[in-house]
């Protein structure tokens, strides 16, 4: 009976060893790169075709609606200082949450003068 449970665990210890050394596969191909917006207010046909899911399928319904009023919002934003760009922590990493918020708090005040 031992040996019995010891082939199934090295059998399945095997079998995980395979697939973690396996090459990933993507299931999609990589969707191109979006370019960015030349235009300082995007129009709502420029919000409604942003509005994708991750699969990149056309959003609907209120989730479409969430979006466009997103992206809408998004653009009437004051012009950028580029405190975006520099919040990065030590390490070269984008900051988020409340490091952010905390840096682009700081940074907008500091070009506002």
């Amino acid at each position: 009976m031992n040996k019995i449970i010891a082939t199934v665990v090295a059998t399945f210890f095997a079998a995980s060893l395979a697939f973690a050394q396996a090459p990933a596969t993507p299931a999609q191909p990589a969707a191109p790169a979006k370019p960015a917006a030349a235009a300082p207010a995007p129009a709502a046909s420029d919000c409604e075709a942003k509005a994708v899911s991750k699969a990149g399928k056309p959003l609907a319904g209120a989730a479409k609606a969430a979006s466009i009023k997103k992206c809408e919002a998004g653009s009437k934003v004051a012009a950028p200082s580029g405190c975006a760009d520099k919040a990065v922590s030590k390490d070269g990493k984008p900051l988020a949450g409340a490091a952010k918020k905390s840096f682009m708090k700081k940074c907008e005040a500091d070009a506002a003068k």
